[in-house]
């Protein structure tokens, strides 16, 4: 039994668990050590969390099942005064993978994109992530890319994708 739940600033310390599991596992083979861990400070500091709660209007959602938090989600509705749900963050521990757990997260999000009457899903994926499969098959389609300057040098070379929700 897999239980969605919205997080608050208590579980930040979940996600940064996870965000530290799954980073290195996810990245490893396409990003440098230095890059990933200064992702991981820029994105998943306490303070980096609650400004994106907070100050960006972010919503996390935590997936566990009886026994374990297995991932985590964030979301921002209506997107640059748009119908449109971004999909800022979605991992999930290796050992949850390929379980539909992904699938249930994008289920809710896309879910709650509706109920506020967003008609568009829209997301980032770096270009050498595996992940980008994952989304073709769920029904994004690539509607272009663009390398973000995140600083200290390190750039984020994404695919942008969307999803007409019904």
């Amino acid at each position: 039994m897999l239980n969605i739940y919205t997080a608050t600033a208590n579980d930040f310390p979940v996600i940064q668990k996870i965000a530290h599991k799954t980073w290195p596992a996810t990245f490893g083979a396409i990003l440098s050590p230095q890059q990933i861990s200064y992702m991981l400070e820029m994105m998943y500091s306490t303070a980096a969390l609650t400004e994106q709660v907070a100050g960006k209007g972010h919503h996390f959602l935590l997936v566990k099942d009886e026994t374990n938090d297995l991932g985590y989600a964030s979301y921002e509705l209506n997107y640059k005064g748009l119908p449109k749900t971004k999909i800022h963050k979605i991992y999930l521990l290796p050992e949850a993978q390929g379980k539909g757990v992904g699938k249930l997260l994008m289920k809710t999000i896309s879910e709650i994109a509706k109920d506020n009457k967003n008609t568009i899903l829209s997301l980032n994926v770096n270009r050498d992530n595996s992940a980008f499969l994952f989304y073709k098959n769920i029904g994004f389609e690539q509607v272009g890319e663009e390398n973000i300057d995140i600083g200290d040098g390190f750039l984020m070379e994404d695919y942008i994708m969307e999803k007409q929700l019904a």
